[in-house]
């Protein structure tokens, strides 16, 4: 992902007011981000933690979405599986996110959710290399290939938010 700035995240919320985006606080560490090494930039609003974003290149286009997870995180313990970036090995949580539609559907009150790692990991989940043997020889091509999948489905989410 390329350097952005806070105002380009500000301003590229499909899904929230403009008062709602110029309230959010970025991450803590926004300043020192590893851009090279993100799909996409996700967090929870350190005074808000119900409150989650995502803002990815969609299409060529800067696009944020806010989300919200469940009251009390995800509830009873079990294993789920975070359906942006698959990560089978990740011990971190996974919350059913939901997100408001873009547009008059959002106003309505339609929402779409998805299964999403509860502190936005997915970027670094991709890239643990699998050890070597029979089924994966190059480690390498199975992290390019994750990367991809992380890319495709955070790509479908988006049109979910974006579908009128």
């Amino acid at each position: 992902m390329q350097k952005i700035t806070a105002q380009q995240i500000r301003s590229s919320f499909i899904n929230a007011s403009r008062s709602e985006a110029a309230k959010l606080n970025l991450p803590r560490d926004f300043d020192s981000l590893d851009w090279d090494n993100l799909e996409f930039l996700g967090w929870r609003d350190e005074k808000m933690p119900q409150r989650g974003y995502i803002v990815y290149t969609h299409r060529g286009k800067l696009t944020g979405i806010m989300l919200r997870a469940p009251e009390g995180g995800s509830g009873k313990r079990r294993v789920v599986l975070c359906e942006l970036c698959r990560d089978v090995f990740s011990k971190d949580d996974v919350y059913l996110w939901v997100a408001k539609k873009a547009g008059q559907s959002g106003k309505d009150g339609n929402t779409v959710g998805t299964l999403i790692c509860a502190e936005f990991g997915c970027s670094a989940n991709v890239r643990k290399e699998p050890p070597v043997n029979e089924i994966n020889p190059d480690p390498a091509a199975v992290v390019v290939r994750h990367i991809a999948g992380l890319e495709s489905r955070t790509e479908q989410f988006l049109d979910r938010v974006r579908a009128k």
